[in-house]
């Protein structure tokens, strides 16, 4: 789905719908692929964005990543070499050199929305 966007720099990713709870999925926002995570409840945060292109392979996978918590912290792992990757901040855990660009996300409704972080 391609994006659309409104005031204050938010872009139109997808529909609630679209999303998958404790899983991940991908839209195109702005030309870049962005794994977006539904963890309900998690944190007080229920949505997550970061980059879907693995820094250490280069493959576009980490949306396919499988989510959990590693040391109190919320991850996902990449599937191809398993690094785990903080939601909330896109760093790597086991690799503090690698990290994934992440965005805000919301609710917007039913529209899931993005933009670049601060």
């Amino acid at each position: 789905m391609q994006a659309t966007t409104d005031s204050g720099g938010w872009r139109h990713a997808c529909e609630r719908r679209d999303l998958v709870e404790n899983s991940g999925v991908v839209a195109l926002v702005d030309g870049a692929q962005i794994a977006l995570f539904y963890i309900p409840g998690s944190e007080g945060v229920d949505l997550y964005a970061v980059d879907n292109r693995d820094p250490r392979s280069g493959a576009n996978v980490v949306g396919r990543g499988i989510v959990g918590h590693l040391n109190g912290e919320l991850v996902v792992a990449s599937p191809l070499y398993k690094q785990h990757f903080r939601l909330r901040d896109g760093q790597c855990v086991e690799y503090p050199e690698q990290r994934l660009r992440t965005w805000q996300a919301r609710f917007n409704g039913d529209a899931v929305e993005t933009r670049p972080a601060p």
